[in-house]
């Protein structure tokens, strides 16, 4: 192998370890706002595990993450409007980010 199939093999690594991170990332940001939106609801233990995944898997309907911010604002109906869903996915994904970085060390 030559120094730039060598390269070429390392780069495709690395993007696929960063992609699946990220995905890794998105699915834990979708399981903390689908607890806090849980708790804005009333749900507790079980109850508010079960709608957290419920939350992750609407992440599964389209590309990007409008249909999370769709279903928890029904959802929330007037208890969190969609700026103040978008802002909590925000800061739930810098904290999804350290998690995982925490787990890797």
């Amino acid at each position: 192998m030559t120094t730039f199939d060598d390269r070429e093999h390392a780069f495709e690594a690395k993007f696929a370890h960063d992609e699946e991170m990220n995905f890794k990332a998105e699915a834990r940001r979708n399981k903390l706002v689908g607890l806090w939106a849980a708790g804005l609801l009333g749900k507790t233990g079980d109850e508010a595990n079960a709608y957290a995944l419920e939350v992750v898997k609407a992440d599964f309907e389209e590309i990007g993450h409008e249909d999370v911010v769709r279903k928890v604002a029904a959802d929330l109906k007037g208890k969190a409007d969609e700026a103040e869903i978008r802002a909590k996915m925000a800061e739930m994904l810098i904290e999804a980010k350290g998690q995982i970085v925490k787990e890797v060390r």
